[in-house]
C-alpha cells in the first residue's frame, strides 16, 4: 500500500462549474527545500554515491514532488539539491525525520562545512537556486527567460484547447476560457517547463 494520501475527489466528475471554482487549488503551498553542500576536495564520487542513496529515501515520504540536483561547474565544489513537497507540513516531516538526520550525519565527513538550507514556495523557485554558482541572475535575463516561455505557451495552449472547449457551452465563454488557459499556462511554467528550462540555460543565466 502506498504511503501517499489519496486526495482524489470523485464527486468533481459531476460537480457544477461554480462548485469546482469554490474548491481550493491543489497543492497551494508547494514548498521547495534548497540544500547546499560544499565538498572537501576529491569527495565528488563519494558524494554522488550518497545522493543515489538519499534521493529514493526522500521520494518515499508523503507529499514528495521531485528532486533536482544542480552540480558544480568545473573547478567549483558546491552542490545544490532541491527537494519539492506539496505542503510545508510534508516538507517538515522529511526535514525533521530520523532517516534524514542519519543520512546527513553520514555525509558530514565529506563536507567543507555544515549544510545550508533554505525554503522557497510557488513561483519563487524559478530563479531561486542561483547560489549554486554564487551569483544572482540579472533581472533582464529573468525577464527574457520568462517571456520566452510565456509567449509560446499563450499561443499554443489556447490553440490546443479551443476545439475541446467549443463543445462545452459553459466553458466556451470568453472569461471562463481565459481562466482555464491562464491556469494551465501558470501550471505548466511552475511545475514542468521552468525548472527544466532554467537548468538548461543556467550557464548563460548566471554568467
Amino acid at each position: 500500500m502506498s504511503d501517499h494520501a489519496d486526495d482524489r475527489d470523485p464527486g468533481l466528475r459531476s460537480a457544477s462549474l461554480s462548485a469546482i471554482a469554490s474548491h481550493k487549488l491543489p497543492h497551494p503551498d508547494m514548498v521547495t527545500l534548497v540544500v547546499q553542500h560544499q565538498l572537501e576536495p576529491d569527495n565528488h564520487p563519494r558524494y554522488e554515491q550518497w545522493l543515489a542513496k538519499i534521493i529514493p529515501v526522500a521520494a518515499r515520504f508523503p507529499g514528495h514532488r521531485g528532486v533536482n540536483v544542480i552540480r558544480p561547474v568545473a573547478g567549483a565544489k558546491v552542490y545544490t539539491v532541491t527537494v519539492r513537497f506539496d505542503s510545508l507540513q510534508h516538507a517538515e516531516d522529511w526535514f525533521q525525520s530520523a532517516a534524514r538526520r542519519e543520512l546527513v550525519a553520514e555525509v558530514a565527513p565529506l563536507l567543507d562545512h555544515a549544510e545550508t538550507l533554505g525554503t522557497v514556495t510557488g513561483l519563487e523557485f524559478w530563479f531561486a537556486p542561483t547560489a549554486a554558482v554564487q551569483k544572482r541572475a540579472r533581472p533582464y535575463k529573468q525577464f527574457l527567460i520568462t517571456l520566452s516561455v510565456i509567449y509560446p505557451l499563450t499561443l499554443l495552449v489556447p490553440w490546443l484547447l479551443r476545439p475541446l472547449l467549443a463543445g462545452v457551452p459553459v466553458l466556451d465563454q470568453r472569461l471562463v476560457e481565459h481562466l482555464i488557459v491562464t491556469a494551465l499556462v501558470v501550471g505548466l511554467m511552475t511545475y514542468l517547463v521552468m525548472p527544466r528550462y532554467v537548468r538548461l540555460v543556467a550557464g548563460w543565466l548566471y554568467r
